[in-house]
């Protein structure tokens, strides 16, 4: 019978074909191009012969992987393709019906024709399956790794991370902590777990308060809320902190906890306060300027005619008050001279500079003040420190004006000490005194403009600001420490000269 079919088949593969591409046209839409639906039907033609005459179906299988291919990238899905195969069985029916050489039922014919067909289908259908099957593994394994990938790159950003990142339960106990919260509080992470989130709180009614007002709108807010604040570390420091606080919500919606990211913003203060008085000096000094220009000519004309009084003058009482005015005149004049200074533009030309030279010739200068009998100088200066690209006028200015200080801080009796060191990226200054030191709020104005502890007459406020700027204006920075009653230590650090 397999033959009388192969026969059928053969002898009519035209017209089959004809009819089954046309059949298929019509079922395709168009996903098919008329070059791919003939290759389609001519080779499933083919393929039926080569199944009839051997009956073995693997030998279909490198044909089904061509249609599948062909198919997926189709879009057809398997019900479009059984309707593909069952066009096939109609077109090879006709001929069969129409056979009249064969006594062999063409039912019988038929239905070893269906059975082939169907064969075939289902073959392409375990072809889809185990594809999909594949790729579904595939997606899995894909999903898995990416998955696994996400889980190292979150585990890495949340230890390697410089931000504090914490969780604290709905019991206000630490359950999570990140090595970024070990390097900015000292704590690790055994030492923290199960402790109250109070821990690292600075003592005071103040922050108690503060966490519970944390608390409570946290636990009404679901967005992500930012404090700023104070945080104290294990060794007692207390820092500026920026707090990053988002609610945990348990399955139903209830509060669990929360997570909190903390910086630490303490060198970001520092930095801000060095803006605000950079710009605080600026409009001081645009100010300055004015008032230095207007009071200068009229000054230099009245000193002049106080002088020609004084000359002329042959009263007692006369000369003695005129020469109170001229001391006066000398007081302003000194005034205007150091906010002249103070204002005057970064214009100053700059060279390569050895400190050393130029702390012992401010050594040197103040020393003839006569108060420095009973004080004593000692100094620790590196040789051969490298040099640092300054005028050397204004740094000498600096450093008298800060050794001057010092001299009225130790009140003629204690020890000036002055020490240079240098690492990589900078040279470092330390100007030390044992005298009486400053509390904080004086700590903090020292480098305002005018501002001064000194009695009426004795200072004019602007010694510290004039230094500041020009500091400032080599890229440097002054640094300040000083406890009342124990003495002050100031720090002059400037960027080493590369070229």
């Amino acid at each position: 019978m397999k033959q009388i079919i192969i026969e059928l088949i053969k002898n009519n593969f035209a017209v089959i074909l004809e009819n089954w591409t046309a059949k298929i046209k019509h079922l395709v839409n168009d996903k098919l191009s008329p070059s791919q639906i003939n290759t389609f039907a001519e080779n499933s033609l083919n393929t039926i012969l080569e199944v009839a005459d051997s009956m073995d179906y693997t030998s279909a299988d490198q044909y089904l992987i061509d249609i599948y291919n062909l198919f997926s990238s189709a879009n057809l899905n398997l019900l479009e393709v059984s309707q593909l195969f069952s066009q096939g069985r109609f077109s090879i029916l006709v001929p069969v019906e129409m056979n009249t050489s064969s006594n062999i039922d063409p039912m019988i014919m038929l239905g070893f024709i269906d059975d082939m067909i169907e064969q075939i289908f289902a073959r392409y259908c375990m072809l889809v399956q185990e594809t999909k099957m594949k790729e579904l593994e595939h997606d899995r394994d894909r999903l898995a790794s990416k998955l696994e990938i996400n889980k190292e790159y979150l585990n890495s950003i949340l230890h390697s991370t410089d931000s504090a990142i914490m969780v604290v339960d709905n019991n206000e106990k630490f359950i999570s902590w990140n090595k970024g919260a070990e390097k900015i509080f000292g704590y690790t992470e055994s030492e923290v777990l199960g402790k109250a989130s109070s821990l690292l709180l600075p003592d005071g009614d103040k922050y108690l308060d503060e966490l519970k007002w944390i608390q409570e709108i946290t636990k009404k807010s679901s967005r992500a809320q930012v404090f700023e604040t104070e945080r104290k570390t294990k060794n007692g420091v207390i820092i500026n902190a920026r707090l990053n606080v988002s609610r945990l919500p348990n399955t139903d919606g209830s509060y669990t906890g929360r997570s909190v990211i903390i910086k630490d913003f303490t060198e970001y203060k520092r930095l801000q306060a060095q803006i605000d008085q950079s710009e605080k000096l600026a409009v001081i000094g645009q100010l300055a300027a004015g008032v230095a220009h207007e009071i200068g000519n009229p000054l230099t004309s009245i000193s002049a005619l106080v002088q020609i009084l004084q000359r002329r003058s042959q009263d007692e009482f006369m000369t003695e008050q005129l020469a109170n005015i001229k001391e006066n005149i000398d007081r302003i004049t000194k005034i205007v001279r150091e906010l002249v200074d103070f204002s005057r533009p970064p214009s100053y030309e700059t060279g390569t500079q050895d400190i050393t030279d130029i702390i012992k010739t401010a050594i040197g200068i103040v020393k003839y003040d006569k108060r420095v009998r009973k004080i004593k100088f000692e100094t620790d200066l590196k040789h051969y420190l490298p040099n640092v690209n300054v005028a050397a006028d204004q740094l000498l200015q600096v450093f008298v004006n800060i050794l001057i200080n010092a001299l009225d801080a130790v009140q003629g009796n204690g020890t000036i000490t002055v020490n240079s060191n240098y690492d990589q990226k900078n040279v470092y200054i330390e100007l030390i005194d044992d005298g009486c030191g400053m509390d904080k709020n004086t700590l903090a104005k020292i480098f305002d403009p005018f501002f001064t502890t000194k009695d009426v007459g004795k200072g004019t406020g602007l010694g510290l600001s004039v230094s500041y700027g020009i500091i400032n204006r080599f890229n440097g920075e002054i640094k300040v420490s000083s406890k009342l009653n124990e003495g002050s230590k100031f720090t002059i650090v400037l960027p080493i000269d590369q070229n």
